[in-house]
């Protein structure tokens, strides 16, 4: 599969147009920037909060904090994120995981089951040899030791973790900044802001469920409207007050800002590096948008509008000393007053803008943790019918919400909710430039100076920004490092769960031999019809197989074992998705097919993933299974099967037909009751069918007009005899419980409950 890694910021894509790409990105305003472009409600004021540093005659410090603001904004969100990470996205999508699934797509690095490797399931990477033989030494090093594949993973989960803290975070902060504009406009208005703040966060969560497209198209207006607000109110600013501003852009006054405050200066860092906050949302949301329109809305329109906001803050508050007390420097104290409540109402709509984005992402990152086995399955609804990332979670969303309204109402002030905020973006941050490190060496085959050369500079600059967070634990910021580790234990414990059971199935698989030894009938009756056992094996028998038919010695005259893998990369084309063998000889009538489906990709219904996987098979026996893009699974040759090569026609025994309404070459079956399908597959007129492969074709079909069920294991963990009591505790009760409280997977829900068997088996792990 081709990605775009190295070479995306050129034209548009093939096939998308211009006025495609900027339609994107007017969209991206109103869900990608909100959160950046709101920045400046609270950096100035977050930045002189407390008694780090004050604002003095000299305005050696609201320089400094400019000069700051400046370069970091440029260097991190503008050089990191727009031009360099965003060329690192996973076949389109982005954020943290994303990451670490592109990494472990080119290096054998995966712990997940199945394989972490996509070289493994996609027969076509053409480019998978060229690759291994030019395989670095740190690639080398990463595919020996098992010790640094688990610490890259859980690297990986502790950027995820911190990027859904700061999907709790940014609201809060967010919009309480934006009501807390109230403070200067009515008389002792202080926290009774509240309730207000409250109300407009419960409405914002409200609105998710009606997606990215709606949200973006609702959302843009008001973002465009205030980048233009803040942007002319910055330029109002600095031509009035002080249009010498501009000096301060110099990095000398970083070096006279720290000179003179020393520690306090170090300490308001926390505060300052919030102005670059959003920027790994705004990589979370790629999928969402396209990186050329994200990156044309940041350098055309925020990154502008963002430099004349703060030079224009500053103008105004180097020309004014006498605050009431340090907490009022910030943007409201800048705008006009006859302009301060048309102000008010456009920064609180921006701000609930300024949530949508973290939201958004949050979604995103939390798909690709659940599709690749690191988060309890969730029910994932897809909005939109053209762009595959837009998605919507409602537990994940009403989650958030909760979480967002307890850490606003504990603290009641936007001073501890910053220093929170702040710790989570930085670490974020951080993980992103370390596993983006990699991904230059790894993934772009880049020289490892250019690695080291990255992640020095920027590691450098983002560690900086980490330590003066960590500095205000207690003020705050001990609340993103309990949410992450709560969201990490969650996590881990499913991961490792998944892990044990995976390994179960593949210790207590039953041979394909003992199989074989049972004869064409199997030891057992054989009845019309299909049945499809659900397995995670991709080779052999799974244990639910013998305890089944030990159990109640009858089954179909067709058997399938299927598979169905979400496989780490973010989409698989519809003519390789399935991946068809047989086991033993041609009268047995045993298949095995794996179905795969990227992080991205939406399952199909019930019925439509019926016919498609009675298709392939039915190619797989008109070809013979002689086909150049199969390769061995255990001692089973899988062809890659398209499975629109035989189309099936079927009518219902009222007449209502499905499918082609002219065959070519038909092998057709005539119902024996009025209510039974009769079905019949349409074949090339090239084709030449011999008796055998006709034979085949028949006994599938009646199987298909007897029906198929679905025959599904119902697993429970217990950790055995004589395991530690850490292991019972995970296994027996925090995994049991994350089982039990969440959703089976997605095409389970899919599969008709008439036709569903649950059997029952107890894993001792």
């Amino acid at each position: 599969m081709d990605l775009e890694l190295a070479h995306g910021a050129g034209a548009p894509r093939k096939g998308e147009s211009w006025g495609a790409v900027l339609l994107l990105a007017y969209q991206s305003l109103g869900v990608v920037y909100g959160d950046v472009a709101t920045s400046p409600l609270y950096v100035f004021k977050s930045a002189f909060a407390g008694d780090d540093i004050t604002h003095t005659a000299g305005n050696e410090e609201i320089y400094g904090v400019l000069s700051f603001v400046f370069w970091t904004l440029t260097l991190i969100s503008l050089l990191k994120y727009v031009l360099i990470v965003l060329r690192a996205n996973d076949g389109g999508e982005g954020g943290t995981f994303a990451l670490y699934s592109l990494i472990c797509r080119h290096v054998r690095a995966g712990l997940l089951p199945g394989g972490g490797n996509s070289e493994d399931l996609m027969a076509d990477d053409k480019d998978a040899a060229g690759r291994r033989g030019d395989r670095s030494r740190a690639r080398t090093v990463l595919e020996r030791y098992r010790v640094l594949q688990r610490l890259l993973l859980l690297f990986a989960l502790l950027g995820t973790c911190m990027l859904i803290g700061d999907g709790v975070l940014t609201p809060a902060l967010s919009v309480s900044s934006a009501v807390s504009g109230l403070e200067l406009s009515m008389e002792k208005a202080q926290h009774k802001w509240l309730p207000v703040t409250c109300a407009i966060l419960i409405c914002l969560f409200a609105l998710q469920h009606y997606g990215t497209h709606r949200v973006g198209f609702i959302f843009a207006p008001i973002v465009c409207i205030w980048l233009l607000c803040i942007s002319m109110i910055g330029l109002y600013n600095i031509i009035h007050w002080n249009h010498h501003v501009y000096r301060a852009l110099s990095p000398y006054y970083m070096y006279q800002f720290l000179k003179k405050t020393q520690k306090g200066g170090w300490l308001s860092l926390g505060g300052i590096l919030l102005c670059v906050t959003g920027s790994e949302a705004m990589y979370a949301d790629l999928g969402h948008f396209s990186q050329r329109s994200i990156q044309i809305a940041f350098i055309s329109v925020v990154y502008p509008a963002l430099v004349l906001a703060y030079m224009g803050q500053a103008a105004y508050i180097s020309q004014h000393h006498s605050f009431e007390n340090s907490y009022h420097i910030g943007f409201y104290v800048s705008v006009p007053e006859k302009l301060r409540w048309p102000v008010l109402v456009i920064a609180i709509l921006a701000s609930v803008v300024g949530s949508q984005a973290i939201i958004t992402g949050t979604f995103s990152i939390i798909k690709q943790c659940s599709a690749l086995s690191c988060f309890p399955g969730v029910k994932i609804v897809h909005t939109s019918s053209t762009v595959h990332g837009q998605i919507y979670i409602p537990e994940i969303n009403w989650i958030l919400m909760i979480l967002c309204l307890a850490v606003t109402i504990g603290f009641n002030n936007t001073k501890h909710l910053a220093n929170a905020q702040g710790l989570a973006v930085i670490t974020v941050m951080l993980v992103t430039t370390c596993l983006m490190s990699l991904v230059i060496v790894l993934v772009w085959n880049k020289s490892i100076f250019i690695a080291l050369g990255f992640l020095i500079f920027f590691g450098s600059i983002e560690v900086m920004y980490f330590s003066a967070s960590l500095g205000k634990f207690h003020e705050g910021a001990w609340v993103p490092i309990t949410l992450s580790f709560i969201f990490m234990v969650v996590m881990s414990v499913w991961h490792y769960g998944t892990i044990k059971k995976y390994e179960f199935d593949v210790q207590n698989k039953v041979s394909v031999n003992w199989l074989l030894n049972l004869g064409p009938s199997l030891g057992i009756v054989r009845v019309r019809g299909i049945g499809l056992i659900h397995t995670e094996l991709m080779s052999g028998i799974p244990a639910i197989f013998s305890h089944f038919v030990t159990n109640l010695p009858a089954f179909h005259q067709v058997l399938v074992f299927l598979c169905v893998k979400s496989v780490p990369v973010p989409h698989v084309e519809p003519e390789e998705r399935f991946l068809v063998g047989r086991i033993g000889p041609k009268e047995y009538r045993l298949y095995r097919v794996i179905v795969r489906y990227g992080y991205r990709d939406v399952q199909q219904d019930d019925l439509e993933f019926e016919k498609e996987l009675i298709n392939s098979i039915a190619e797989f026996i008109r070809s013979g299974g002689a086909d150049q893009n199969g390769f061995v699974e255990g001692s089973e040759k899988l062809s890659s099967i398209s499975s629109g090569a035989i189309p099936l026609w079927e009518e219902g025994g009222d007449g209502e037909v499905d499918g082609p309404a002219s065959p070519n070459k038909e092998i057709n079956q005539q119902t024996v009751a009025p209510q039974r399908k009769k079905a019949r597959f349409v074949l090339p007129k090239s084709a030449q069918v011999d008796a055998e492969v006709r034979s085949e074709l028949q006994d599938l079909m009646d199987a298909r007009e007897a029906g198929m069920s679905f025959i599904l294991g119902h697993s429970h963990m217990k950790a055995k005899s004589g395991s530690s009591f850490v292991k019972r505790i995970v296994i027996n009760f925090f995994y049991e419980f994350l089982r039990r409280n969440s959703r089976g997977p997605s095409y389970a829900a899919n599969i008709p409950h008439a036709s569903t068997l649950e059997v029952g088996m107890v894993y001792q792990v």
